[in-house]
């Protein structure tokens, strides 16, 4: 049963379970890439035996399997996945760069910033007894608006060779050009490096477990990643007024993620916190990952009572979860406050599931306390920025003398003759 303590009682930093006691699977993980290195899509088929079951001779799906798979799924699911995937672009459609051209201060300068797209982004997404399309559409839509040329997506088939239908059609929907069957930290490797198959992507973005993220960790560097992502998170800030049984069913809502989530109530009502957890008791049965939410709530869950909303909010600020309820009269008088948080859903009518498939903010975040400094996955993920300077000969000469002396200062005395070397007086 969820545990009720009153605010102090636990110190802030322990409120969420963040010591994850995972094996290590460093080593494992980097046999994995060093032999993908070394063979290629010989190593991606036999790890694909080994781990997922068939043996494939071709790792990339085909046209005719992507038909099948939208057929399948059918045409009701596929105008949910469409609706959604409208949403998720229109708001990331906010969030394109553009270059800027200034002038540096004088005359005859320029100074500016051009913003490019990665040529190519491999996007993990996870298999086996999982199947998330959300994911496939949070990951590639911000790609494709970024202008990425090619956006490549990596998943585990199942024993029968096949990728889930809903996955492949999710593909289709967001724009993603090719998938191929493989999973695991070897598909991390196919990206980071390339084999005869998989092209190597300049960026891997995704969720997997923790042969997956100990994999991106270990090529980062070689490619760029999105982030290391942690169990999921979900910190409700509730008063009296918020219904039990909406307010138990949320945190059960992340819950059933993992037995190392982490669900926590923070309110200023004794009466709420009582009702919530009997409300966890009555919920939990009925639902069929019932096994892992019972774990992840006994073992991590928690309901804090706060002396008030003010005090609550300073709890969440200093946890800085991955999702963030106000389940209050007033959330945009809360919302100003808020410093820390991955994302934040507002009222008592937007629960956390409406980010996670269909009102169109990211749903791939910072967990782990990362949000103090992270942000959530967005279109600024799939591009670079680079600067770029222009200076005339009379603007150069006009400047040559003070960079000569702040390069001189600096003990860079070539760095002063590339500058004066071009003015008249020479050095």
């Amino acid at each position: 049963m969820i545990r009720i303590l009153r605010c102090g009682e636990v110190p802030r930093k322990e409120i969420f379970a963040r010591t994850l006691p995972t094996a290590d699977v460093t080593d494992a993980v980097a046999a994995i890439v060093a032999d993908v290195r070394a063979r290629g899509d010989e190593a991606l088929r036999d790890y694909t035996e080994r781990f997922d079951g068939p043996r494939l001779e071709a790792l990339a799906v085909t046209e005719e399997e992507f038909a099948a798979a939208m057929a399948e799924v059918g045409e009701e699911f596929l105008g949910i996945l469409r609706r959604a995937a409208a949403n998720i672009r229109r708001f990331h459609e906010n969030q394109k760069r553009s270059g800027f051209l200034v002038g540096g201060g004088a005359e005859g300068v320029v100074v500016g910033q051009k913003v490019t797209p990665l040529d190519r982004v491999g996007l993990y997404v996870p298999g086996g007894t999982a199947a998330y399309p959300s994911t496939v559409l949070m990951d590639a839509i911000p790609a494709k608006i970024a202008g990425c040329p090619e956006v490549v997506m990596v998943t585990p088939p199942g024993r029968d060779g096949r990728i889930a239908p809903v996955i492949l059609a999710a593909a289709r929907t967001a724009g993603v050009d090719r998938v191929f069957k493989v999973g695991g930290a070897q598909a991390v490797a196919a990206l980071a490096y390339g084999t005869e198959s998989v092209p190597r992507a300049d960026k891997i973005v995704g969720p997997g477990n923790a042969y997956v993220a100990e994999a991106k960790r270990q090529v980062f560097g070689q490619v760029a990643i999105d982030m290391i992502a942690g169990p999921s998170e979900i910190l409700i800030v509730a008063d009296g007024k918020t219904d039990p049984r909406h307010a138990a069913a949320d945190l059960l809502s992340q819950a059933e993620h993992d037995r190392m989530a982490s669900a926590v109530l923070v309110t200023d009502s004794e009466a709420l916190a009582r009702a919530v957890a009997g409300e966890l008791e009555r919920q939990i049965p009925l639902l069929e990952r019932a096994e892992i939410a019972r774990a992840s709530i006994d073992g991590n869950g928690k309901i804090i009572v706060a002396d008030d909303l003010s005090e609550a909010v300073d709890i969440a600020n200093e946890i800085a979860p991955e999702h963030l309820e106000l389940c209050v009269d007033d959330p945009f008088a809360l919302l100003d406050r808020i410093r820390h948080a991955g994302s934040v859903f507002l009222g008592r009518n937007c629960p956390e599931a409406m980010g996670d498939y269909f009102a169109g903010p990211n749903h791939t975040l910072p967990t782990g306390g990362t949000a103090r400094f992270s942000s959530p996955l967005s279109v600024d993920d799939f591009v670079k920025k680079t600067q770029f300077t222009y200076y005339t000969r009379e603007a150069l000469a006009a400047a040559a003398g003070d960079v000569a002396a702040f390069a001189r200062r600096e003990g860079l005395t070539a760095h002063a003759r590339s500058a004066l070397i071009r003015t008249e007086d020479g050095i």
